[in-house]
């Protein structure tokens, strides 16, 4: 499947320095780039090898603010990792690092021979610097990213440095995964552009200095990478590879013998091999200082649009650049191309593995739009100033996502397009929530509330899924969300003249907060003496002992009254319930005493009882059940933290260290908020496992994100500023 008749070499002799030389098998083998089209051969067929994602857990994420430019990049432990284009709901890029060796002894690979560090080196933009130093001492490279407003182009300036002024090789390792099809690949060269063409898009490499020399493999044991850490230089060399998974490896032109040296790489994409090729080009013609200059303005631009941070309430330098990194990351998570997409997280954790397999999963579903955490974003962006998101945002929710039976699927593609199709009844609400904050009254949007609305009553109040998605039943979260989109679309429906719809939808709201208790509060359950809330009551009758499987890997049977889960306090957020509500004061003391995690930073939470979504004990990733799996362990949340404290300020108490303790969790130099952290439990403390700080869960998750930034504000307002309070104002005064 592979020949080793030539190496692929397109640059002049009087480039290549000695130290290049070496990594060439023989001097015969580097043709001039005329000659290179006569010595090139080709590897065809279907490479099988498993097209493995990076971890979750990244330490940067950044977009050009332009809209012409339509790629998404994230960093993790020491790499570029998945890069997303054309729309940020497609992954097209695996990992793209660097590969350091002497040609002879050792072979050192960034993601597990060099020590990293991440920082901001602007507080107000996204912009990078990656610094990845051998273990050894020997050398360090350190690469600041950056996007090309104008075009869809990621470029990094690399500074190579020799700390022992012997020159070394430095290989690229590019795994391309063009449109999300890792597996119909095909990477050839085109001079010193590595090209990869998917279905529908490519991508092309290049830098400056060009490359020295190159391959295109399949990856697996005779890819790229593989040659080098077996002999420490390529010694197979292929001008293309045809549909499957492949790796493109290149020697590029620094050593480290001046002790340092910059090289320019520019990953350009584009409908076509020669668009994403001129697009690489461009941006490499325009000086790096330039290109990253006009990238900044852009983020600069958008950040001076807005309302002046809340400083009175963010005392620390970390926080008020957490919460600009905030508002950033969460405008950096709308879609270019079907605006007012917003994905859930630019990542994917434990890359889904099949248990039976041990193969990855399609790449979903956190880079997928969810109604939920759409309006979560949405909210949050509101309160920060950018109303015109917001605005997007529900238009996105009713134009794109809805299909015309009223309902909203589970989740979407960028372009509305349902991936998973469960039936979650407060992600059919909160777009009615959200149309009402707005002040949206407009006809056309009535109609679209009329339409979810309409399905809520027909489906509710149990819902298949509650916001955790993997159980059905009645749950306090889901009604309290239900019965806030009743209210708010009683008061759309008054604006556009339909009072008898409005009483309609006020009856429903009305006996839903009546029977609320009654559906999902226990009397006798064993975790106390007082009512308290459950997770869910699976047929709406919460004192009997009904046995359900908990699911993402947790128990197989557990009597739902030993469930529970601080969801329930939604009911206080949308107005439903009073925060001095007897009911809500009792559980949560239940949740306090079963879900809290203490730590030195603050309180944090388990979603609920018997959680088992998180890593196993000793830290392996978290895989979907199946056989012989091994047994995991959900995590505490940072946005539980928020939203104990959007809770305390609504019942009139101290809230600042709950802001507090969800900026300690931040990624260390990036500002990133994650899905969960440690808790305390193996493998806390281990393997730089730290208490409270992030798992290999989605990382940035923008849910996080936008609770720190709307608590921000809700601090400094000193009340709950989503909470609508027509919904507050017909229950609480009873």
């Amino acid at each position: 499947m592979r020949s080793t008749s030539g190496v692929v070499a397109a640059v002049a002799a009087s480039s290549l320095t000695t130290a290049a030389l070496a990594a060439v098998p023989t001097a015969k083998a580097v043709p001039s780039a005329a000659a290179a089209a006569s010595t090139e051969s080709s590897t065809a067929g279907t490479e099988s090898h498993p097209a493995v994602f990076r971890p979750a857990d990244k330490q940067g994420y950044a977009t050009a603010y332009d809209s012409r430019s339509k790629v998404w990049l994230t960093l993790e432990n020491g790499m570029l990792t998945d890069v997303y284009y054309p729309n940020v709901s497609t992954p097209s890029v695996r990992s793209l690092q660097f590969v350091v060796t002497d040609g002879k002894t050792f072979t050192d690979i960034e993601g597990a021979d060099m020590r990293h560090s991440v920082s901001l080196t602007d507080p107000r933009s996204l912009t990078y610097r990656q610094i990845d130093s051998a273990k050894s001492g020997k050398y360090r490279v350190v690469k600041t990213y950056v996007l090309d407003p104008s075009r869809s182009t990621l470029t990094v300036h690399v500074r190579f440095i020799s700390l022992t002024g012997k020159p070394y090789q430095v290989y690229l390792d590019y795994l391309p995964a063009i449109d999300n099809q890792a597996r119909h690949v095909t990477a050839r060269s085109d001079g010193s552009t590595l090209i990869a063409k998917g279905v529908r898009s490519a991508s092309a490499l290049l830098t400056q200095p060009a490359l020295v020399a190159w391959t295109n493999e399949y990856e697996g044991p005779n890819g790229g990478l593989a040659q080098l850490q077996q002999h420490h230089q390529l010694v197979q060399h292929s001008a293309v590879a045809q549909n499957g998974v492949v790796e493109q490896t290149a020697l590029t032109a620094v050593d480290g013998t001046k002790g340092s040296q910059t090289l320019r790489l520019s990953l350009g994409f584009g409908a076509s091999p020669a668009l994403a090729r001129t697009n690489a080009a461009m941006t490499t013609k325009t000086p790096f200082r330039t290109v990253e200059k006009a990238y900044q303005k852009g983020w600069h631009s958008y950040l001076d649009g807005l309302k002046a941070r809340p400083n009175d309430v963010l005392k620390t330098r970390h926080e008020r650049r957490l919460y600009d990194v905030s508002v950033m990351v969460l405008a950096a998570g709308e879609d270019k191309t079907h605006r007012g997409a917003f994905v859930a997280s630019p990542s994917m954790p434990w890359v889904w593995r099949d248990p039976a397999t041990n193969a990855p999963l399609p790449t979903g579903p956190y880079h997928l739009v969810w109604a939920r955490d759409l309006y979560q974003i949405a909210t949050a962006l509101l309160l920060a100033g950018d109303e015109g998101a917001a605005r997007r945002a529900e238009q996105f929710l009713f134009q794109q996502q809805q299909k015309p039976h009223g309902r909203f699927p589970q989740n979407s593609t960028a372009d509305g397009t349902p991936y998973w199709t469960g039936k979650q009844l407060d992600e059919w609400s909160l777009p009615t929530v959200l149309a009402w904050q707005l002040g949206d009254t407009s006809t056309d949007t009535w109609q679209h509330v009329r339409r979810a609305e309409d399905a809520v009553i027909k489906r509710g109040p149990s819902s298949q899924q509650e916001r955790w998605e993997n159980q059905s039943g009645y749950s306090p979260a889901t009604i309290a969300a239900g019965i806030a989109g009743l209210v708010c679309g009683a008061s759309l429906a008054r604006s556009n003249g339909d009072d008898a719809v409005a009483q309609r939808y006020l009856a429903v709201a009305d006996r839903w907060q009546a029977n609320l208790k009654r559906w999902t509060v226990t009397t006798n359950g064993p975790l106390s003496d007082q009512p308290y809330f459950l997770r869910l009551a699976k047929r709406g009758e919460p004192n009997q002992d009904i046995q359900y499987a908990i699911g993402d890997s947790g128990p197989a049977s557990v009597d739902q009254r030993r469930v529970v889960d601080p969801s329930f306090l939604e009911l206080v957020r949308l107005g439903v319930l009073s925060p001095h509500d007897p009911a809500v004061l009792s559980s949560l003391q239940v949740v306090d005493q079963t879900l809290k995690v203490s730590t030195p930073a603050g309180d944090l939470w388990h979603r609920y009882s018997y959680d088992g979504y998180g890593e196993t004990a000793t830290g392996s990733q978290w895989v979907i059940e199946g056989t012989n799996t091994p047994k995991t362990y959900g995590r505490v949340w940072p946005v539980l933290t928020g939203e104990r404290g959007e809770y305390a300020i609504a019942a009139g108490k101290p809230a600042e260290h709950y802001l507090r303790t969800m900026a300690s969790t931040a990624k260390r130099g990036s500002y990133l908020l994650p899905e969960q952290v440690w808790d305390g439990r193996p493998p806390t403390g281990r393997n730089n496992h730290r208490l409270a700080k992030a798992t290999m869960s989605a990382t940035p998750l923008l849910w996080t994100h936008a609770q720190y930034v709307r608590l921000a504000w809700n601090l400094h307002a000193g009340r709950v500023l989503e909470l609508p309070d027509l919904v507050a104002r017909r229950y609480q005064s009873r």
